[in-house]
């Protein structure tokens, strides 16, 4: 039989309470708990997986069809619960007007570093409750359908702009999961709450959502500035020149719910919120690895952000959203 936490009064669940709450005395805002394999609602969102990839909406991430996303098993042989956790990474910091814009989930320290640790020291403590019982943390380069076992936590609902959208924070979380090998009492999937709203759709400048919970990533600026590695982009940036947060910014959820978060490890950089164009394409190669140091944007390499600038400079089109062709 799986390893089962249970107190001197042999409850479970809270047991499951107390691994949520030392996730949140991690520095974590929300933490919810899955059972594996999951509902019919994780297969459905694996099946949709499926068709984004048979349409060709990963462009040349082909990582996103490794085949272990879809058996959360072969990550973590004789797996029994997930906890999901969100990191709130809003901060109440803006870039200057004129700025070259940035997307917030790279404004602090590398966020693959920071959710990797908490997790880790969580999964210590959890094996000091429960010696032996086994564990794996993952951020979002571990192969996992990681914003569906979000949402199969309870931690809140995929939108139709494809994040995850929590009713407490909205989108501006980033996600990590802890594996074990323990049988814990589920949380509650989450219930999808766009409603009509289409607002994200409407706001893309580059037509990337085609239709609801759809993201072609090949008229993505998000992708093109952080993914390809052209010399030349194929769509307009929108003075976009790391990441996009368009589809975000123009939601409710985020308009209403969003709360800074004092963690100075989430703090934006000085130069993100400050520095013009002309300053950072003058930047040499020394430079650029300075301030790129512990931070998530370093997949963007010096070359790409010096294309990124010009482009992002470039009038965008009149004639309507630019089409990857």
């Amino acid at each position: 039989m799986p390893n089962q936490i249970a107190d001197p009064q042999g409850d479970p669940a809270a047991w499951a309470q107390a691994l949520k709450a030392q996730a949140l005395k991690e520095g974590f805002a929300l933490a919810g708990l899955a059972a594996i394999p999951g509902s019919g609602q994780l297969q459905m969102r694996s099946a949709a997986l499926d068709r984004w990839l048979q349409a060709g909406h990963q462009a040349d991430m082909a990582w996103m069809n490794d085949p272990r996303r879809r058996a959360v098993e072969s990550l973590l042989p004789g797996v029994r619960s997930l906890l999901a956790v969100g990191l709130n990474y809003y901060v109440g910091q803006n870039q200057a007007a004129g700025a070259p814009r940035i997307a917030r989930y790279g404004w602090g320290r590398d966020y693959h570093r920071l959710i990797d640790q908490r997790l880790r020291r969580l999964g210590r403590w959890l094996e000091q409750q429960v010696p032996g019982c086994r564990w794996r943390a993952c951020v979002d380069t571990a192969p996992l359908l990681d914003k569906a076992w979000a949402e199969e936590a309870g931690l809140g609902w995929i939108a139709k702009n494809s994040n995850l959208i929590s009713r407490s924070h909205g989108s501006w979380l980033l996600l990590g999961h802890l594996l074990t090998d323990l049988a814990l009492p589920p949380d509650k999937p989450a219930t999808p709450l766009c409603g009509s709203c289409s607002r994200c759709l409407e706001a893309c400048p580059t037509g990337a959502l085609p239709e609801p919970f759809v993201l072609d990533s090949r008229r993505c600026i998000a992708f093109h500035t952080i993914e390809n590695r052209e010399p030349s982009l194929p769509i307009a940036l929108h003075g976009w020149v790391a990441g996009c947060d368009i589809c975000q910014e123009v939601c409710p959820w985020n308009q209403h719910q969003a709360q800074p978060n004092p963690d100075p490890e989430l703090q934006a950089r000085p130069w993100i919120l400050e520095a013009s164009s002309e300053t950072l394409l003058g930047w040499g190669e020394q430079q650029w690895d300075q301030a790129l140091r512990a931070s998530a944007l370093r997949r963007i390499k010096p070359w790409m952000w010096r294309r990124n600038l010009r482009a992002a400079k470039q009038a965008s089109p009149k004639n309507g959203p630019q089409e990857n062709t």
